[in-house]
């Protein structure tokens, strides 16, 4: 007999455990689905399996919410192993409550309610359920409550009330959302929550139970951030790579012709490109590098290794703190009213990399005194035990060792300045679809006289990829062909800082590993 009902525990808890990890699985399904659906990777009349993919939808949330209320109820009245506390808190009601509340407005605001009555009556639900879930036990509070939440309107897709042309258009915001925007936001919010409650529920509930469904969520929200990333990138590349890619040709003798990368902006030209704006891009930023980097990492090395803990070292960190966060068109009314003036009295190359090289020096100062910082004394104890100066100890064990670090920094400011527009604008741009790139490599000219070297090159005014996507916008995207010509800029934008990026993460493993090997 007591075999019979141990055997019988064990198909109720490998039951349960099932139930949960399919509710957590379909859930993450849905979460999936509404980030493809709101960047038009899919569509709603997309059909798989003879049915379409709104009906799709409308199973996934039918299951998720029928199989989060199993999981309570069989939590509460079966007990498959779990051990739920008397009341959920205040950080599981919470999210719930405030679910109820959008859910019950946005339904109110639909039957022709006013913002005020769907704030009242979203207010008065959102009170009601959160005294129930303080009421309830932890199980049935932490699934029932929230797995409500996808079966009503799963109800209303399956019966065809919510169809492929369903609006909303509330009244107060002068918008109107279409199924499509509101099926994917609904599908990325519910399959969270879902994740997070069924989570819970394989955990048993609990202290175990939260740690589980707490790490879940993190993960589920790092995802998510790493998505939003890609649906911009591929939002972006659908939008403008299939301009810029127009015209090209790969002829004999490995010769290649990329229309629009390679050309300017003339009449001319049956493609025209961005080539001048790349270049223009590449040389502010390799000019930033070079201002920034040596006199960041210099003061970060000093800061750090030689004025530790004075009053003057804290004011530096309160500087570049702030300097950080200044808005890039503050450094911008900088640079034009100070570089401009001593620069040729006119908007110059020179003047924007100057002026993205202070805008890129903070974040190299603080990312390079943490790297610094982070190097183990261990290390400077050995050296000095060894009688090498600080100097040489600095030179060569400290920075070498920090180096990844500064690059990671590097990489993160380059990532920013690439894309301003504001400094550029104010103290670079010159023509915003010139037919030449700027020439600084053949432009160096020697003098007997200080300052013994000159660009002509540099002190003229130059085109960069933000600026001419900020010109394209001015002159009216909605223009025939200025749109697509714009996208496609941004796709370019796009493509360059994502280079940056690869350049100093690939610096960085060299680095790393180089330091490991030694």
């Amino acid at each position: 007999m007591k075999d019979r009902k141990r055997n019988l525990v064990k198909k109720e808890n490998r039951f349960y455990k099932y139930l949960a990890l399919s509710v957590e699985v379909f859930s993450f399904l849905t979460f999936i689905l509404g980030i493809l659906l709101i960047s038009k990777t899919i569509s709603l009349s997309n059909s798989f399996l003879g049915l379409k993919l709104i009906k799709w939808i409308g199973l996934l949330w039918a299951y998720i919410g029928a199989g989060g209320v199993i999981l309570g109820l069989m939590s509460y009245f079966v007990s498959p192993g779990t051990s739920p506390e008397k009341n959920p808190g205040l950080g599981i009601s919470l999210p719930v409550v405030f679910y109820y509340f959008i859910a019950t407005g946005c339904i109110i605001s639909y039957l022709d309610g006013t913002a005020l009555i769907s704030f009242i009556i979203g207010l008065i639900v959102a009170l009601a359920v959160f005294l129930v879930s303080i009421y309830l036990r932890e199980d049935l509070s932490s699934t029932i409550l929230p797995s409500l939440l996808p079966l009503v309107p799963s109800s209303l897709i399956l019966t065809g009330i919510i169809d492929i042309g369903f609006n909303w258009n509330p009244e107060t915001l002068g918008v109107v959302f279409n199924s499509t925007i509101l099926l994917s936001v609904a599908s990325i919010f519910l399959g969270i929550l879902i994740i997070w409650i069924s989570a819970k529920a394989y955990g048993g509930f609990g202290k175990v139970g939260r740690q589980k469904g707490a790490y879940t969520l993190f993960t589920v929200n790092s995802m998510a951030m790493v998505a939003l990333l890609a649906v911009i990138i591929i939002y972006i590349m659908i939008r403008g790579l299939p301009v810029a890619f127009r015209g090209i040709e790969i002829g004999p003798g490995l010769s290649f012709d990329w229309p629009f990368v390679m050309n300017g902006y003339s009449i001319t030209n049956e493609y025209n490109g961005v080539f001048p704006a790349i270049v223009g891009t590449v040389w502010l930023v390799f000019g930033a590098i070079l201002l920034a980097v040596p006199l960041g990492v210099g003061a970060a090395v000093f800061l750090t290794e030689y004025g530790k803990g004075g009053r003057f070292t804290r004011l530096i960190e309160t500087v570049t703190n702030s300097l950080w966060s200044t808005p890039s068109i503050v450094f911008g009314l900088f640079g034009y009213a100070f570089f401009v003036p001593r620069l040729g009295n006119s908007l110059s190359l020179l003047s924007g990399m100057i002026v993205l090289g202070f805008m890129l020096l903070p974040l190299v100062v603080i990312t390079s005194r943490e790297s610094i910082k982070s190097v183990p004394s261990e290390y400077r104890d050995a050296s000095i035990a060894l009688g090498v100066s600080k100097w040489e100890t600095i030179k060569s064990v400290v920075v070498p060792s920090a180096l990844p670090g500064v690059v990671t920094g590097i990489i993160l400011g380059v990532g920013r300045i690439a894309g301003e527009t504001a400094p550029i604008l104010l103290v670079t741009g010159g023509e915003p679809f010139p037919s030449k790139a700027v020439n600084v490599l053949t432009s160096f000219e020697l003098m007997g006289s200080p300052p013994f070297i000159t660009n002509q090159a540099l002190l003229e005014a130059s085109s960069a990829l933000p600026y001419q996507l900020y010109s394209i916008i001015t002159a009216g995207v909605g223009a025939e062909g200025k749109e697509a010509f714009g996208w496609a800029t941004a796709a370019i934008l796009l493509l360059v800082v994502l280079s940056f990026y690869l350049i100093g993460i690939i610096t960085r493993i060299y680095f790393r590993r180089k330091l490991n090997s030694e």
